[in-house]
């Protein structure tokens, strides 16, 4: 938990929705400093890390939910390509090449959310968590461009109304 996070009282039920966030966050943030070929065994060795593991059951996390965060890391990091082309579609005057991996991992896990659990996560939590974070992890305007990208692509996809 950051001093930010210390700050603000929080619902213990949606501390807990937050910190299982941050883990597929961190994963995804790792992965991207290796190669494709080795994502499957970070993935795993991030599962194995001894003090990550004891926050996580700190929070009452079975090994079965610990797999399914893991699952939900690596379905993201499957369709890394995918996502990454509806972002570059959106992000005027960015490529995701050049986007710092902080935004670029909030980005593919809202965006994953949006797309594939949207029955569970409405988008507008999947942008409201992410703009969260990139306020914890990213820099003074992570916040801004994390909305900005995710918010246009809320619009192209039809799920939201332009702002006028």
């Amino acid at each position: 938990m950051t001093e930010m996070e210390k700050d603000k009282p929080v619902d213990p039920k949606i501390a807990a929705y937050r910190q299982r966030r941050r883990f597929v966050f961190e994963q995804l943030f790792m992965c991207q400093f290796y190669p494709s070929e080795e994502i499957d065994g970070q993935l795993d060795n991030l599962v194995h890390n001894e003090d990550l593991m004891a926050e996580l059951e700190e929070n009452d996390l079975s090994a079965e939910e610990i797999q399914a965060l893991r699952e939900k890391a690596a379905a993201v990091m499957a369709r890394r390509e995918e996502l990454d082309a509806r972002i570059d579609e959106v992000a005027t005057g960015w490529k995701t090449s050049r986007m710092g991996r902080t935004e670029l991992s909030l980005l593919r896990q809202a965006l994953y959310e949006i797309l594939y659990e949207g029955d569970s996560v409405p988008y507008r939590v999947a942008i409201n968590e992410a703009v969260e974070m990139a306020k914890i992890y990213g820099g003074p305007d992570a916040p801004g461009f994390v909305n900005g990208v995710l918010g246009r692509l809320v619009r192209s996809m039809g799920l939201a109304e332009s702002e006028t």
